[in-house]
């Protein structure tokens, strides 16, 4: 399991998508949470899922998702720029 998060730490750090690293943090959330429950901590356990993957890995989604928008607007805005002048 320690190889698993070491692994999974380092394919994080290395991806340029960010899509792709945040599906790896998600990943890593639920992984440390079973390393957790290995360890006799189930307390830190479901704080790991809550918090660190569930609630944290949502804010990310949210957050690419409202940066692709914003992205696709600008595009659109210098598209429609471009095309009146």
């Amino acid at each position: 399991m320690a190889l698993s998060l070491v692994a999974l730490s380092w394919r994080l750090l290395a991806t340029a998508d960010l899509f792709k690293a945040t599906v790896l943090f998600i990943t890593f959330g639920v992984v440390m949470a079973l390393c957790w429950v290995r360890l006799g901590a189930p307390d830190l356990a479901l704080v790991e899922v809550a918090i660190g993957a569930g609630l944290t890995g949502a804010l990310f989604l949210d957050t690419l998702a409202r940066i692709e928008a914003e992205q696709v607007s600008q595009s659109v805005e210098k598209g429609e720029g471009d095309a009146h002048e």
